[in-house]
């Protein structure tokens, strides 16, 4: 069996996971809204990756992946204003407060 083939990244890299639960009469907003940020978010220095995800057992539930060149770039992010509008906006059309992890990584080979 081959190696499945993975993206290289010359250091660490940062992972950020995020979930939001909207309400039912909110979904469409806060999916229209992730989108958004997602694709604006792509342009940034040091992101690698960004994107939002459906969860497949709970459709009220949006799930964020995200890969950045380091710290700086990510707290670079976070400073966007459109980033802090963002969290605003979507936490108040969400049935719980977002959640969200950050970790470091590093690619191996197995």
């Amino acid at each position: 069996m081959s190696p499945v083939p993975s993206r290289r990244y010359r250091s660490a890299v940062l992972i950020v996971t995020g979930s939001i639960q909207a309400r039912p009469d909110s979904i469409d907003q806060v999916l229209t809204l992730s989108l958004a940020h997602v694709r604006r978010s792509r342009q940034e220095p040091g992101c690698l990756a960004h994107s939002v995800h459906r969860d497949c057992e709970d459709a009220l539930r949006l799930v964020f992946v995200e890969n950045w060149a380091d710290a700086d770039a990510l707290r670079a992010h976070f400073r966007v204003p459109a980033s802090g509008a963002f969290v605003q906006e979507v936490s108040a059309l969400a049935a719980g407060p977002p959640e969200i992890s950050i970790y470091e990584a590093r690619a191996l080979s197995l």
